[in-house]
C-alpha cells in the first residue's frame, strides 16, 4: 500500500511542480486586491472582508471573512506545512543531524539577523513589536520564483531552500505562538491539552484519519481559538499527531485546495491595502526600512553567515555541486516573506495604518528580493558559461600544461 501511495503521489515532486503556478497565482491575487482596494469601489471592497456577523460574534467565533480566513482556513495551510515538517524530520532532508544542521543553522541565521536589523531601526518605538515580520520565508512564493528561474537554480539548491523554508516556517509558527498570542485563557488551554492527548491516543492506536479524528481536530481548533492563542497554529499540532504513513494520502487531498484556494483568498483578504498618496515617504519610515532591509539584506546575510560558520567548524558541509555564491543568491529568494510576514503583521499591530505600511514594505521587499536574486543567478550562469567556453577553447596541450 505504501508503494502505491508513493508511486501515485510524491509530495516533494508535487510541491516543486505546484509552486510555480502558486507563485503566479499569488502575484495575480495580490495585484487584483491592491487595484480593487484603491479603485472607486475600494471602501466597499475593504469593508467586505471585515463585515461582521453579530450572531457569530455572540457565539465567540470569528465574526467576519477576514478572521475566518486567517484563523480557520489558514490552519489548513499550517496543517500542510506541519506535515511537510514532520515528514522531513522522520525520513527526509531533516531526518539526521548531518542532514538537518545546515538548513537549521541557515534558517536560524535567516531569522536572527533580520530581527536584529528591524530592532535596530525600531527600538523603543511604537513599531518594535513588529520584529517578527522579516523573520519569515514564504515556501510557495520562494520555491515558485526559484522554479521560474529554471535551470539557473539547480534541484539540490531548491531542496535546500525548501528545507530551510520549512524550518523557517516552524520558527515563525513558534514566534507567533509565543509572542503574538492574545490574553491566554488557562481553562481553554487546559482543554486544548486534553483534546490533543485524545488525538495522540487515536493516532497511536493506528486508527485511520476517521470522523473521530476530524471531530477532535475541529474541537482542538476551537479550544485553541478560545484559549487566546493564534488558532491556525492548531494545524501544526494536528499534523504532528498524525501517523507518518497517513501523511501522503492526506497531503494529496488538501495540497491543491490549500495552494489554489486558501492562499489566494489569504492574499486577496490581506493585501486590500490603501496605498498612501506619498508612497515613497511611507517606504522611508523606520517601520518600512526595518522590514525591507530585514528581508532583502538580513535574510541572505544571515543564511550565508551562519552556513559559512557551520561549514568552517566542520559541523556541516555544502550540498554537492552547490557554490557559496548560489547559497547567497538562494538566501535572497528566502527574503520573500509574503504569507507568514503578512500573517505576523496582522498580529503585531492594531493600527491599520501600521499594518498597511508593513504590508507595502513586505511587497516592495519581495520585488527587490526577486530582482536581486534574478540578477545574481544570471551573473552566476554567465560566469559558469564563460568558464566552460574558455575550457573548451583551450587545446589539449594547454590543458596539460595548466594541469602540470
Amino acid at each position: 500500500m505504501k508503494k502505491i501511495i508513493r508511486r501515485t503521489f510524491n509530495p516533494l515532486k508535487a510541491l516543486i511542480e505546484d509552486t510555480r503556478t502558486v507563485g503566479v497565482l499569488l502575484i495575480l491575487s495580490t495585484c487584483i486586491s491592491i487595484l480593487l482596494a484603491n479603485s472607486s469601489s475600494g471602501v466597499t471592497y475593504r469593508h467586505f472582508w471585515h463585515f461582521e456577523s453579530h450572531s457569530l460574534h455572540e457565539l465567540s467565533l470569528p465574526a467576519n471573512f477576514f478572521e475566518w480566513i486567517n484563523s480557520f482556513l489558514m490552519s489548513f495551510f499550517f496543517l500542510l506545512a506541519g506535515m511537510e515538517i514532520k515528514r522531513e524530520l522522520v525520513s527526509g532532508e531533516l531526518s539526521s543531524f548531518k542532514k538537518a544542521i545546515l538548513p537549521v543553522g541557515a534558517a536560524l541565521g535567516g531569522m536572527v539577523i533580520p530581527a536584529l536589523i528591524f530592532v535596530l531601526f525600531n527600538l523603543n518605538s511604537a513599531y518594535q513589536s513588529g520584529w517578527g515580520i522579516p523573520t519569515a520565508t514564504d515556501i510557495a512564493f520562494s520555491l515558485g520564483i526559484a522554479s521560474l528561474f529554471g535551470k539557473r537554480v539547480p534541484t539540490g539548491l531548491k531542496i535546500f531552500l525548501m528545507a530551510l523554508a520549512i524550518i523557517d516556517d516552524l520558527g515563525a509558527i513558534m514566534i507567533v505562538a509565543l509572542f503574538y498570542g492574545g490574553n491566554v485563557s488557562w481553562l481553554f488551554l487546559s482543554l486544548s491539552v486534553v483534546v490533543y492527548m485524545m488525538l495522540l491516543v487515536a493516532s497511536s492506536r493506528k486508527v485511520n484519519f476517521a470522523p473521530l479524528q476530524v471531530i477532535l481536530s475541529l474541537i482542538l481548533w476551537f479550544t485553541v481559538f478560545k484559549a487566546g492563542i493564534e488558532a491556525s497554529i492548531a494545524g501544526v499540532l494536528i499534523a504532528f499527531a498524525m501517523p507518518v504513513k497517513t501523511l501522503p494520502a492526506i497531503e494529496k487531498e488538501i495540497h491543491k485546495p490549500v495552494n489554489f484556494l486558501v492562499l489566494p483568498l489569504f492574499a486577496l483578504a490581506n493585501t486590500a491595502i490603501l496605498l498612501p498618496s506619498d508612497i515613497l515617504g511611507s517606504l522611508g519610515s523606520t517601520l518600512s526600512l526595518g522590514v525591507i532591509l530585514g528581508l532583502v539584506a538580513g535574510k541572505p546575510i544571515g543564511i550565508y553567515l551562519f552556513s559559512r560558520i557551520l561549514v568552517l567548524l566542520k559541523v556541516a558541509s555544502l550540498p554537492k555541486n552547490i557554490s557559496w555564491n548560489q547559497v547567497f543568491s538562494m538566501g535572497t529568494l528566502a527574503g520573500i516573506g509574503f504569507t507568514m510576514s503578512i500573517f505576523t503583521t496582522n498580529l503585531a499591530f492594531t493600527s491599520e495604518a501600521a499594518k498597511d505600511s508593513a504590508k507595502i514594505a513586505i511587497l516592495f521587499g519581495m520585488i527587490c528580493s526577486v530582482a536581486i536574486a534574478w540578477a545574481m543567478f544570471a551573473l552566476i550562469e554567465k560566469k559558469s558559461s564563460s568558464a566552460k567556453k574558455v575550457s573548451l577553447d583551450q587545446s589539449p596541450a594547454e590543458l596539460t600544461l595548466r594541469t602540470a
